[in-house]
């Protein structure tokens, strides 16, 4: 079994990090003698809290099976709640971010090998910094050689070959190849942060469905064309 995943996270508020940690990210924002800058690096600072995940915490986790083509997106929600998408092979369910984590990991250590768009650089250094963070210990370490795909196949590695020719972003490959981008319906990463806070959990997680869709619609090109 195969497994892609993609994760959401949202970014902590800003207020709610200890003086030293907010000084520290602010470092070379306080260092700008022009107020405008300073202003728009500070805002940047905030911006971006999201990508880290010692100032952020997961959302949503989409993970599909290659074999079925069904995809299960769990969602960070305290109302328990469990639907069916409108496309039926899409299946949503809330909980924790701890129960999310020991999920994710519950069903990466029964899959032969994991399949992410930029999993190596984002997704996966998250989720296992997360899990320590929430005193959870991962089954697999899906870090450990890069150039190693029987565990992890990294697309974003593959279509630029180790770095070797420029990186896209997934909605540029997907508009590149003819598949439908997740970006297609407005939502981009970095506008989660705005639907949490305006409670749009479900809509973060569909976002999420969609990412998992198009990263396996990006797959089955590379396997049929470039795993050579």
């Amino acid at each position: 079994m195969k497994i892609v995943f993609d994760i959401e996270t949202v970014g902590f508020d800003f207020d709610s990090l200890s003086e030293s940690q907010q000084e520290f990210l602010l470092r070379y924002a306080e260092k700008e003698k022009d107020d405008e800058i300073k202003v728009e690096r500070t805002e940047e600072v905030k911006r971006y809290l999201s990508l880290y995940p010692l100032t952020a915490k997961i959302a949503a986790i989409g993970m599909l099976n290659t074999e079925t083509e069904n995809c299960f997106v769990i969602y960070e929600d305290a109302k328990e709640e469990e639907w069916t998408g409108s496309e039926k092979q899409v299946r949503y369910k809330s909980m924790t971010e701890t129960e999310m984590i020991r999920n994710f990991w519950h069903y990466a250590e029964k899959a032969g090998q994991v399949i992410t768009f930029n999993g190596r650089n984002f997704d996966i250094p998250f989720l296992m910094l997360r899990s320590a963070v929430l005193g959870i210990k991962p089954s697999k370490n899906f870090m450990r050689n890069r150039y190693n795909t029987s565990e992890h196949l990294d697309l974003l590695e593959q279509f630029t070959f180790y770095g070797s020719t420029k990186k896209f972003n997934l909605d540029f490959y997907c508009q590149a190849f003819g598949i439908k981008s997740p970006k297609s319906n407005g939502i981009t990463g970095m506008e989660v942060k705005e639907l949490y806070n305006a409670g749009r959990i479900k809509d973060i997680a569909i976002y999420c469905g969609e990412d998992v869709r198009a990263t396996y619609e990006l797959y089955k090109i590379w396997n049929n064309y470039l795993n050579i």
